[in-house]
């Protein structure tokens, strides 16, 4: 069954569920009318999922022409609008979805990404840091990886390490704290502990450009010329056309 699918069993489940008590309009009363905006937002965000961001539009209007202050329905907007690269739209509808819910973390860390992708680093940092704040959030180690990215975006590299250190506390399988650490140490020519957070996230992710280049610069610093040799093979015959390869080319020189 496709997520499609399954989706729109959904709406029609839960509209089904708010006649179930006896017949007449499902959206006549408020449980019915809830039901259906949380299918619509459903089967929005299924279509988000799978790239279809002008058929999300869609249910979630009717989302929101239920409930114009459907926090949800608002909030995945932003997430379409954000992916169609409409950046004044998607800022509109996260600033509804925080107007309505203002202590959502979830919305929080969803807008902190949007501002972080925007270039907005020190406006990402402030929504991250005010979503960490929510210590009982299931995905705060995702939080904390945000803030140590967002910190290396604005050349606060202690600052970075405290935050990525704290996310691989939260959660241990992060591989983007893990390369992000790897890399530090590296620059920092801690070289072992490097090496370890570069190997648990070889073990957690596929390799790519940056990834094979920082495995090639410490397989050197630690004398290995054969897994050296290796990864900059990778790099060569997967990577050839990226930033990465032309600067493992220059540091062959």
């Amino acid at each position: 069954m496709s997520l499609r699918t399954a989706l729109s069993i959904l709406t029609l489940s839960l509209l089904a569920g708010c006649v179930s008590g006896g017949a007449g309009d499902p959206l006549a009363n408020r449980q019915g009318r809830e039901a259906a905006g949380q299918a619509y937002v459903q089967l929005g965000l299924g279509y988000l999922q799978q790239g279809l961001t002008e058929r999300a539009k869609a249910p979630l209007a009717k989302a929101l022409a239920l409930d114009a202050r459907d926090a949800d329905a608002h909030a995945a907007l932003a997430l379409v609008f954000q992916a169609e690269d409409e950046p004044a739209l998607a800022g509109e509808h996260f600033d509804k979805a925080l107007a309505i819910r203002p202590d959502d973390t979830r919305i929080r860390n969803n807008y902190g990404s949007f501002l972080y992708a925007q270039g907005r680093f020190d406006e990402a940092q402030a929504m991250f840091l005010q979503a960490a704040a929510d210590t009982l959030y299931p995905e705060r180690s995702r939080v904390y990886e945000n803030l140590g990215l967002t910190a290396l975006k604005r050349g606060q590299g202690a600052q970075a390490r405290e935050y990525l250190e704290k996310a691989l506390r939260l959660n241990q399988r992060q591989p983007k704290a893990l390369l992000e650490m790897a890399e530090l140490s590296y620059e920092n020519r801690h070289y072992v502990p490097a090496r370890d957070y570069y190997d648990r996230f070889s073990q957690l992710s596929d390799q790519n450009a940056r990834s094979l280049l920082l495995g090639h610069r410490l397989a050197l610093a630690l004398d290995e010329q054969g897994t050296a040799a290796r990864l900059g093979q990778q790099l060569q015959r997967l990577y050839p056309g990226t930033p990465e390869y032309q600067q493992y080319l220059s540091e062959q020189r």
